[in-house]
């Protein structure tokens, strides 16, 4: 067991008609089950957050998309998402998720939003997924999933330094993409040794 394809939040909330829709996020469904056997290993993340969780819009009487300061540095306050149990926290419904091997939740904390697979957003509060990666002997991971310049991004990010192989299958993602932020999210994967293909 060596290459692990890692898939990021591809949840009903981050697809068209959900509550912080990625445009084309569904698209990218039937190519991700396609890849899915080709692969040492399968492992999903997902959105799983409590109701009233502090990175909401909602919780803050903000706009959404608006930034705000948190302990741990600046925050995007988003749209209500991804709340634990609900139909927007479930898997797209076409994704083959019985292929998966793991699944792993993240942004369960009410105080701190998660985008990384691997850390917090306090960048060392870890999700334990490292060490299940170490524990199973792999070493190389090729990324795909929900949103390009967010969570993709920050998992990408943190397993490049972390010394993993890290190629992400721009293909196979899709971004939100604002301000700028799918651009800057490219740059920062390369800078930290991931490759985009």
């Amino acid at each position: 067991m060596t290459h692990a394809l890692l898939v990021i939040d591809v949840q009903n909330d981050f697809c068209p008609g959900g509550a912080l829709a990625v445009t084309g996020g569904d698209q990218i469904v039937a190519g991700i089950n396609a890849k899915m056997a080709t692969f040492d290993a399968v492992i999903l993340t997902q959105d799983w957050h409590p109701a009233g969780h502090s990175s909401f819009a909602s919780t803050h009487d903000a706009a959404p998309m608006s930034m705000t300061e948190m302990p741990y540095g600046p925050q995007v306050l988003w749209p209500d998402h991804c709340i634990q149990g609900s139909l927007g926290a479930q898997f797209h419904a076409d994704l083959t998720v019985d292929r998966a091997n793991l699944i792993i939740r993240k942004g369960y904390n009410p105080a701190i939003d998660s985008y990384s697979a691997f850390f917090e957003n306090d960048k060392t509060t870890p999700t334990g997924l490292e060490g299940y990666l170490r524990t199973r002997g792999i070493d190389t991971l090729t990324l795909v999933g929900l949103a390009t310049d967010f969570c993709v991004n920050y998992s990408a990010v943190d397993a490049a330094k972390l010394g993993f192989n890290v190629t992400v299958d721009l293909a196979l993602c899709r971004a939100i993409d604002f301000d700028g932020s799918l651009e800057a999210a490219k740059a920062g994967m390369r800078d930290a040794g991931a490759t985009l293909v």
